[in-house]
């Protein structure tokens, strides 16, 4: 006599767990996040409030000065001014928390976007991409807790940026409701571009699309606000249908209102529950649109580690050109308009310290050209530790196991990357010369900025070069390039400010930059650049010949 026992019935893909539910397992996913991004969530939760603590002091030193306080009003009611920040409330009678909340919400707000999406991506459909969610799953973990849990931890993350950064305006005189509803707003629109990465997440197969589905929703709401401030004095019905203008809208110091705010709590609730909607719909490891089947044999053109490389980096070096661009062309006409507040910036300690002394037109100008090489070093960083990624995930463990040595395979993310830098800072140089002529600047010349902007080329291979050497050898230590920009940006825009020493000045690369808009061409510092950045591209090669790769 046999007895046969019968296999328990398959769990279907939306019903819950036994003896659970779909959203069994979220705390303990939430903690793991918090412990795996431990240092990443700490550096956006103190960054965003030290930034504030960093700009603060030269809005409050004009608290006492009505007639420099009006002309930054009149700066902030002109088209390019509209155009980068917002609609601008309170000008009439403008305040130091006015100046704050019509300057500086439209960049938090993009900051705390861009850091709500990647965060949202790499805890959902990154994870999906390298089967690492399909061991989770594995455990007793519902389908739906992974969403939730990164959605628990994104907006967690904006709430204590939001305290933080009230807490640092209120320190500073700033009236504490209005402090406390700007900062708020400003997450509520943060996390409203976190809850589209999560509905993106599920329509998309991979991270690269989810994040770029992502960021063009940003920058159609960036352009949608855009236009509605343009057209309408405080804007128009178009601001309205962008989730940046709500934070705006808020007019915080000046006529505060809450229910701009409750807008975006409402499309989040949408956004969340479509996003899960859209979850149980889909094949785990799938999205909503699969890939396009392609060729099954590559060109001849994309045989080549180099090709690959600059298939993977192509778009994001398109966007960022062109975004970074069209901010400096923007940028550029308003440089027309320096002289008329000459008087008011020589007054101001923090302006005088920033720009010094002589003619401001010219070094305002090498302020925005040094905004715009710490742009493009953010990108060249980004697209040389694309390396690291593509090790990460197993790739370049596949691609080394062909006829391609390392040399080619690391040299074709170098090359790439350091063109693609060189790109992005060409490229915003010429908009911000093209925004400079258009306004009626006639001197400097077009041709002299550009200059300013190819002499920073050299320390920005130094950057790349660096970020290839820690890689190289202490793949670990990459993000230690993260924290020399930052030490960069500090001694760039405050070394003057803070008094900080020679020495302490000279470990920037950027310190070693010639300006030519307001002095000679040390071509020694030129030429040192370009060594040191030579060494570094010959250690990283050397150091990952020698080291182990990473296998999965």
């Amino acid at each position: 006599m046999s007895a046969t026992t019968a296999a328990p019935p398959l769990r279907g893909r939306d019903e819950p767990l036994r003896g659970g539910s779909t959203l069994t397992g979220t705390w303990s996913l939430v903690r793991f996040i918090l412990r795996r991004d431990r240092v990443r969530l700490v550096a956006w939760s103190l960054g965003i409030p030290l930034l504030y603590l960093g700009a603060l002091p030269e809005y409050v030193l004009m608290a006492d000065d009505a007639a420099g306080l009006q002309a930054r009003a009149a700066l902030v009611q002109s088209p390019a001014m509209i155009a980068m920040t917002g609609p601008g409330y309170g000008t009439d009678d403008y305040t130091v928390g006015a100046a704050v909340a019509n300057e500086l919400v439209l960049w938090v707000v993009l900051a705390l976007a861009v850091m709500s999406i990647l965060q949202v991506v790499r805890h959902t459909r990154a994870e999906e991409e390298s089967s690492r969610a399909e061991l989770v799953r594995a455990a007793v973990v519902g389908r739906h807790a992974a969403v939730v849990a990164t959605a628990i931890v994104v907006l967690a993350v904006n709430l204590v940026i939001a305290l933080l950064s009230a807490g640092v305006l209120v320190a500073n005189d700033l009236e504490a409701v209005d402090s406390l509803a700007m900062t708020l707003g400003i997450a509520v629109s943060a996390m409203t571009f976190g809850a589209v990465a999560l509905v993106a997440a599920q329509v998309t197969e991979h991270s690269r699309g989810a994040t770029g589905l992502s960021m063009a929703v940003l920058g159609a709401a960036f352009t949608l606000r855009t236009i509605g401030d343009m057209q309408e004095v405080h804007g128009s019905w178009v601001s309205w249908l962008s989730p940046i203008a709500w934070a705006q809208q808020m007019r915080s110091y000046v006529d505060l209102r809450w229910w701009p705010a409750a807008i975006g709590v409402v499309a989040i609730v949408l956004l969340l529950l479509a996003a899960s909607a859209l979850a149980s719909r889909r094949d785990f490891g799938g999205g909503l649109i699969p890939d396009r089947r392609g060729p099954a044999d590559a060109r001849a053109g994309l045989r080549s580690p180099a090709a690959v490389v600059w298939g993977q980096q192509r778009m994001s070096l398109l966007w960022t050109a062109l975004g970074l661009g069209v901010m400096w062309l923007a940028t550029g006409t308003v440089i027309a308009q320096i002289p008329a507040m000459t008087e008011t910036l020589q007054e101001n300690p923090v302006y005088s310290a920033l720009l010094g002394e002589g003619d401001l037109e010219k070094a305002f100008l090498g302020i925005i050209v040094l905004y715009a090489a710490l742009g493009a070093a953010a990108f060249g960083l980004v697209a040389t530790l694309r390396a690291k990624a593509e090790e990460e995930a197993g790739r370049a463990e596949y691609a080394l196991a062909t006829p391609v040595s390392r040399t080619r395979w690391l040299g074709a993310t170098l090359v790439v990357s350091s063109i693609g830098t060189a790109v992005v800072m060409v490229t915003g140089i010429l908009a911000l010369a093209a925004g400079a002529a258009a306004s009626g600047v006639h001197e400097p010349s077009s041709g002299a900025i550009a200059e300013a902007g190819l002499l920073y080329l050299p320390a920005l291979l130094v950057l790349v070069g660096l970020a290839a050497a820690l890689y190289a050898w202490v793949p670990r230590a990459t993000a230690l390039v993260w924290l020399v920009f930052g030490y960069t940006l500090v001694v760039e825009m405050f070394a003057d400010l803070f008094g900080l020493p020679e020495w302490a000045r000279q470990v920037s690369p950027f310190w070693w930059v010639p300006d030519s808009l307001t002095g000679d061409v040390d071509w020694a510092h030129v030429g040192g650049l370009c060594a040191v950045a030579v060494v570094l591209f010959l250690l990283a090669f050397a150091g990952f010949r020698r080291r182990d790769i990473a296998t999965r």
